[in-house]
C-alpha cells in the first residue's frame, strides 16, 4: 500500500477519458476539441503523463459518428476509438470502453459525449487519485437545467433506489474517475444486466465526490427520452429489462386500478339499492385479487427473466474496429 501511495504521488498518471457515443456526429468535433485542449493543458501543468488520451466508443451509431471518430484520430492520435458491432446500450458501451482503456491507463474517466458534465472537474479528480482515492464521483450541485418532470422523476428514482436497498450516489450519473485497480475489479463482474451506478459503489475502494454545475446541451438530442428513463429506472432495481414479462406486471397494475374504479361503481349501486346480494364483494374480489396476482407474477418474472439472460453467457459486446 505504501508503494502504491508513493507511486501515485511521484509518477504522473496516464489518463484515458472514455466517451460513449450513440449518434453523436453533430457534437463530436466540438467535444474532441475541448477534451484535447484539456489534455494538453493538463500535460503542460504536469498533472498527467504524455501518453494520456481519449477513447470514443461507438455504440452502433448510424449517423456518421464512427467517421467523425476516425477524422479526430487522423488529426490527433490522442483521440482513439473502438466500434461495437451492434447497439448494446450505454452501460455496456461504458464497460467496453473501460475494458479497453485499462490496458494502458492508470486512471479512467467516463463522461457523456455532449459534455454537459463539467470537464474542468477532471484535474481535481486526478488530484484526488494522486492522494490515494480510487473512485471519484462527479455529482451535480443542482438540477436547474432539467425540466420539472425530469428533475422530479430523477429525484424520485434515487429515493426509490435507496428504499430498495441499492447503494447509489445521489445526483450522480456516469461521470466518474476510477483507478486501474478499481476498473480491474469492476471488470470481474461478468453479469449481462449492468447497472454501473449500483455496481461501482459495491467495489469498496476509497471514494470522493466532486460537485459541479451541469451545462445545457449544445447540440444533438438527449438519448434518454421518458421511455428510456423509465426503462433505466426499472433496470436499476431489477438489473435488466425483460419486456415480455414486464407486460404482465403492467396488466396486473391496470386491473388493480380498474378495481378501484369498480369499487366506486359498486358503492354507488349499493347505495342506490340496485345490487344482487353478494355481487359487490364477489366482483371486487375478482378484480382486486386478479390484479395482485398478475403484479406478483410480473415481479417474479423479472428476476426469472434475468436469470435466463445470465445463464446463456452470451458475449456482452463485440468490437469490430479499433483506432488506438
Amino acid at each position: 500500500m505504501d508503494e502504491e501511495k508513493e507511486r501515485r504521488e511521484t509518477a504522473l498518471p496516464v489518463l484515458v477519458v472514455v466517451v460513449p457515443c450513440c449518434n453523436e456526429a453533430e457534437v463530436l468535433a466540438t467535444t474532441n476539441r475541448r477534451l484535447t485542449d484539456l489534455l494538453t493543458a493538463m500535460e503542460q501543468r504536469k498533472e498527467v503523463a504524455a501518453g494520456s488520451r481519449i477513447l470514443y466508443v461507438n455504440d452502433g451509431s448510424d449517423d456518421g459518428t464512427w467517421q467523425e471518430i476516425a477524422d479526430c484520430h487522423a488529426r490527433d492520435k490522442r483521440a482513439g476509438g473502438i466500434s461495437l458491432a451492434a447497439r448494446v446500450g450505454q452501460q455496456m458501451t461504458l464497460m467496453a470502453g473501460m475494458d479497453v482503456a485499462r490496458r494502458y491507463a492508470d486512471v479512467v474517466v467516463t463522461i457523456d459525449a455532449d459534455l454537459q458534465d463539467d470537464i474542468n472537474v477532471i484535474p481535481d479528480m486526478v488530484d484526488d487519485y494522486r492522494r490515494g482515492i480510487d473512485i471519484v464521483y462527479g455529482v451535480r450541485r443542482r438540477r436547474t437545467s432539467d425540466t420539472w418532470f425530469k428533475r422530479t422523476t430523477a429525484q424520485a428514482f434515487y429515493r426509490l433506489m435507496r428504499a430498495m436497498g441499492v447503494r447509489t450516489v445521489y445526483n450522480h450519473a456516469d461521470y466518474r474517475l476510477m483507478s486501474r485497480r478499481a476498473v480491474d475489479q469492476l471488470c470481474r463482474y461478468e453479469e449481462r444486466n449492468l447497472f454501473l451506478r449500483g455496481l461501482v459503489p459495491k467495489l469498496g475502494y476509497l471514494t470522493a465526490v466532486r460537485y459541479y454545475d451541469r451545462a445545457e446541451r449544445q447540440g444533438g438530442r438527449s438519448k434518454y427520452p421518458v421511455r428510456a428513463m423509465v426503462d433505466f429506472a426499472i433496470n436499476g432495481i431489477t438489473s435488466f429489462s425483460v419486456r415480455p414479462v414486464r407486460m404482465v406486471f403492467f396488466f396486473g397494475l391496470l386491473f388493480f386500478v380498474v378495481s378501484l374504479g369498480m369499487l366506486a361503481y359498486v358503492v354507488a349501486r349499493y347505495m342506490a339499492g340496485e345490487v344482487v346480494p353478494g355481487w359487490s364483494s364477489l366482483i371486487l374480489s375478482v378484480w382486486f385479487i386478479g390484479g395482485c396476482i398478475l403484479m406478483g407474477l410480473g415481479i417474479v418474472g423479472e428476476y426469472i427473466g434475468k436469470i435466463y439472460l445470465e445463464v446463456k453467457q452470451r458475449p456482452r459486446y463485440d468490437i469490430t474496429e479499433e483506432l488506438l
